[in-house]
């Protein structure tokens, strides 16, 4: 594993990492990976002087699971915060306190939805009344939970007439999704007033106060998440002919037949609000409904773009950005239609698929430089990585990798050949699908083992799946109980056991205690 010197060793520059996640953004939606209309200039800028991994993906759903992998390097298997709100245990190192332990004081703009670990807490604590809590040993710029009250006081002290409803500042300018109304809704706030230049505009204020110095930074913007609601000329910037249409059967109840898990899925999508922010029933949107939707996503994603182009022009205007690491990925992916399914729930690859662009100022990084990785790459794999190019160790505890070869433009003797992810749909509230589908809470899991020609879905309690991806790409066809298949079945479920066998919880159990004291030897887990 290459290992750059510690920030400031060798007399070298103070060295600074910007560490940017958007949320629900899709792995394909980059110009740079020739998506069909989508257009994102200043991160294929960015993967220009820097790396492109292409097959990169999140290990679990949603925000608040997906980003307790992201921060802490842990399968989900492990740090088992499986549903928004579920609480990460304390005991689990993270990001930001491995940064501290290098002099860094790693502060938030955005949100990393951390719901608190309840116990030693009163109560009465007010962490305990919102999943989205702070990530421990991070510091605080701006804290944009659900409620996103930083944004809302700017916008109120802007002049704008606020609603007292958070989602209403989205819909107050009286328009909805609903098929035969306004098919690009229009929020209350300019452009410039936006969540995401809300976000961007504190980022650069930091940059600029703390330029020349070493720092941290984690910049998480709340786009292209729902609503699906974007401010001109974002919100025209694509027409429905530019759309690509989804991958997806002739009706969600011929989706459904592909296992009794998708019945559950479009029964709860039915509903009213299920898409964040949309009252209506999602699956009723029109061909034409579903194309305005997209081009708002992408018009979305072109947002958060152009403020990751005015953060790397400030950056190279103070100097910085020749010695900033400058990572950019997502929590997780968005079905967009495809399927018929919306949001990130369940198994199909869309929900999964997320970007991911590094750009290493180095020069050992110098011969990588816009080149794109095909390997499979990982959320878990950026904690090590960072932690790595500042020179730190690495914490047993952590599932994931360093890139740091590929970023120098060498590919790792040892490297993984599939992607794992794992979803958990229990309802601990209403019990909604524990009832729907005959399970416990606990049987209420999936995990996947993707390599490039096969998928295999295995369910804790209901049928597996298994997909040939070079035959059916777009996962129609469950081929897990056809005889041809079965002993490719059989060898991938071997697979997942034996992925799930190397990577159980580690801290300890390489450490002995003898008579000669205590012995720890922590190797690679492959």
């Amino acid at each position: 594993m290459a290992t750059r010197p510690r920030s400031g060793e060798s007399g070298g520059a103070p060295r600074s990492v910007l560490f940017i996640t958007a949320d629900q953004w899709y792995g394909r939606c980059l110009s740079a990976l020739n998506h069909p209309c989508v257009r994102t200039p200043h991160l294929d800028a960015l993967a220009a002087d820097g790396v492109l991994f292409r097959n990169h993906f999140a290990q679990c759903s949603p925000c608040g699971p997906s980003r307790a992998s992201l921060l802490t390097g842990l399968y989900l298997m492990n740090h088992r915060s499986s549903r928004n709100g579920t609480p990460l245990d304390e005991r689990h190192t993270n990001i930001a306190l491995e940064a501290r332990k290098a002099g860094y004081d790693p502060i938030l703009f955005g949100y990393t939805d951390t719901s608190a670990d309840p116990r030693g807490l009163p109560p009465s604590d007010p962490r305990l009344r919102t999943y989205s809590g702070i990530l421990p040993g991070m510091s605080v710029g701006v804290h944009m939970a659900e409620d996103v009250r930083p944004w809302r006081e700017d916008l109120r002290a802007k002049g704008y007439a606020v609603p007292n409803a958070p989602m209403d500042i989205y819909n107050a300018a009286g328009t909805s999704l609903e098929p035969g109304n306004n098919p690009r809704p229009r929020p209350i706030y300019r452009a410039e007033d936006s969540d995401s230049a809300f976000i961007a505009d504190h980022v650069l204020q930091h940059l600029s106060a703390h330029a020349g110095e070493p720092w941290f930074v984690h910049a998480v913007f709340p786009r292209p998440h729902p609503p699906i609601i974007a401010p001109e000329p974002y919100n025209t910037l694509y027409a429905r002919d530019e759309v690509p249409a989804p991958r997806r059967l002739g009706s969600p109840s011929e989706e459904a037949q592909q296992h009794p898990y998708l019945g559950y899925l479009f029964e709860r999508q039915r509903r009213p609000g299920y898409y964040w922010g949309h009252g209506i029933n999602i699956q009723d949107l029109t061909a034409e409904g579903l194309a305005d939707l997209c081009a708002v996503y992408y018009g979305l994603i072109s947002e958060v773009d152009d403020h990751i182009g005015r953060i790397v022009a400030r950056l190279k205007e103070t100097g910085d950005y020749d010695r900033t690491l400058i990572v950019f990925t997502s929590d997780h992916g968005e079905m967009l239609g495809n399927h018929w399914l919306f949001s990130k729930e369940g198994y199909f690859d869309p929900a999964f698929h997320i970007p991911l662009i590094v750009h290493d100022p180095d020069p050992a990084a110098q011969a990588a430089r816009g080149t794109t990785v095909a390997n499979f790459s990982e959320s878990i794999d950026i904690m090590p990585t960072i932690l790595d190019w500042l020179g730190l160790e690495v914490p047993h505890q952590c599932d994931g990798m360093s890139l740091l070869d590929f970023l120098n433009g060498q590919t790792p003797e040892k490297w993984r050949q599939e992607v794992h992810w794992e979803f958990d749909f229990r309802d601990i509230p209403d019990q909604s699908a524990e009832i729907a589908l005959g399970v416990t809470s606990d049987q209420c899991t999936l995990a996947v083992i993707r390599d490039e020609r096969y998928k295999y879905v295995h369910f804790t309690a209901l049928p597996p799946l298994f997909f040939d991806l070079q035959s059916d790409p777009n996962e129609f066809s469950n081929l897990a109980a056809a005889p041809e298949y079965r002993d490719l079945v059989l060898e991938y479920a071997q697979k997942m056991l034996s992925w799930r066998m190397a990577h159980d919880e580690r801290v300890l159990t390489n450490t002995l205690i003898t008579p000669q004291g205590v012995h720890v030897r922590n190797g690679p887990r492959h």
